[in-house]
């Protein structure tokens, strides 16, 4: 297993300690050189409309390191950001972005728009799409088939 995949399955454990909580299943995994910063959604939780797990990590990593600016920073999410995400991704200087599954809905990473491509922004993100994608997408369609009464 290579190191994406290791931080990946990490994040997938995150996102299922979110889905116990009732909040949709993502995790979020910020390695910044040897410090590592992990979340959970926990909009539900808190409650928050902020709180996704890759806003949370990245909070947490600016205030235990005391800077805004995360530029060797790599971020592993179980699913594709959402347009607030992607740009406080963009905001922090981080490196690079390594996502799971797609969200056809609401993706800022192409899926929809594509904030990191778009040459507005002031930092460019490398991006890293798919890495157990299928997993990742299967926690997600499990927990809103549960939700939804199709469990």
């Amino acid at each position: 297993m290579n190191d994406d995949e290791a931080r990946m399955r990490r994040a997938i454990e995150l996102a299922a300690e979110a889905a116990v909580d009732g909040d949709v299943p993502i995790g979020a995994v910020l390695v910044c050189g040897e410090c590592v910063f992990e979340a959970r959604n926990e909009k539900e939780r808190r409650p928050d409309p902020t709180a996704h797990a890759e806003m949370l990590a990245i909070r947490a990593a600016a205030e235990a390191l005391g800077v805004w600016r995360l530029p060797e920073a790599t971020l592993f999410v179980t699913k594709e950001p959402c347009a607030m995400c992607a740009g406080a991704i963009v905001a922090a200087r981080i490196a690079r972005l390594v996502f799971g599954c797609r969200d056809p809905k609401g993706g800022a990473a192409g899926s929809v728009i594509d904030i990191f491509a778009s040459a507005a922004v002031n930092h460019r993100v490398e991006v890293t799409a798919g890495v157990l994608e299928r997993e990742t997408g299967e926690q997600l369609r499990a927990f809103f088939g549960v939700k939804r009464g199709r469990a």
